[in-house]
């Protein structure tokens, strides 16, 4: 049997022109806990992914991903409701500083293995749609007649970079276990760095470093449609192959974010051989929004 999917309703917001949200999430099979994390503010909606620690790495924290990601939800909804007109980079800092002192002085902000999660984020704001996405939970937009993917790919590019590492570790301690935890070191090193890659964690400042951008919501080049996805979800594309980007917005309008989650399940159990990095299967998450097509 598969774990519950929690799932949002397709209500509108405000008296204009309406965005319509649906939502599901599900932790990956046989884990009683979902390290990722939908959410809806208004007219703010949201994919965090929390970073799975792997077993035997200490983070310098007596909180878990789950709690973080929680945690940094709520600040972002906190950060909106008193600053709705802000930027998402400079609503996400606060909200990053906020979950700092959420910590209450117990944990070591300056471990390298601290909890982290990427963020996706997309506001309504009447006449445009502003977007956000750091790290590697991809947003999937149809504006104007064409779909495009935004994407944040510096952690692909250190990944890549990281296996070359990894390669150079001597003869002599190139088990699997010592590449492993080798790995998992230089890229926690890699984090919030200028040639690393970027994530909320506990540095503000990685919100700056988000990937950004503004599409309108009336005339020829409208947004209609836009996923936000955790990359356990974009596997349906990115890993599996089940379809491309259009089918799966065209899915996703046909039956709902829980059937593209279904799909994956169904696709992790018949290619187990298809490992996403450490993980053959991991918590699946999608926003689905909808606009109402305007002059």
């Amino acid at each position: 049997m598969r774990p519950p999917t929690t799932s949002g309703s397709a209500d509108p917001i405000g008296a204009g022109p309406v965005m319509r949200v649906r939502s599901a999430s599900a932790p990956a099979p046989g884990r009683p806990v979902n390290e990722d994390l939908v959410f809806r503010f208004g007219p703010l909606v949201g994919v965090l992914d929390g970073a799975t620690v792997p077993e035997g790495f200490d983070t310098g924290c007596v909180h878990g991903p789950e709690w973080y990601v929680r945690h940094l939800a709520a600040r972002i909804g906190v950060a909106e409701a008193v600053r709705p007109a802000a930027r998402l980079t400079s609503n996400l800092a606060a909200a990053i500083l906020a979950v700092r002192a959420d910590h209450g002085g117990q944990c070591d902000l300056d471990h390298p293995g601290t909890p982290s999660s990427t963020v996706c984020l997309l506001r309504d704001c009447g006449d445009q749609v502003d977007y956000l996405v750091l790290c590697d939970s991809p947003l999937v937009l149809d504006a104007g007649g064409q779909v495009s993917v935004v994407t944040d790919d510096r952690l692909d590019a250190a990944m890549a970079e990281l296996r070359e590492t990894v390669a150079t570790v001597p003869g002599g301690a190139a088990d699997p276990v010592t590449r492993f935890r080798h790995a998992v070191g230089v890229q926690r090193e890699r984090m919030n760095r200028t040639h690393g890659y970027w994530v909320a964690a506990a540095d503000p400042d990685a919100a700056f470093h988000a990937v950004t951008g503004t599409l309108p919501r009336h005339g020829p080049g409208a947004v209609r449609r836009a996923a936000l996805l955790s990359d356990g979800a974009s596997s349906a594309v990115e890993q599996f192959g089940l379809t491309d980007w259009v089918g799966l917005l065209d899915l996703l309008s046909a039956d709902g974010p829980g059937a593209l989650l279904d799909r994956v399940r169904d696709a992790e159990r018949d290619h187990p051989d298809r490992l996403r990095r450490h993980k053959a299967t991991d918590d699946a998450s999608v926003v689905f929004c909808e606009f109402e097509r305007t002059a």
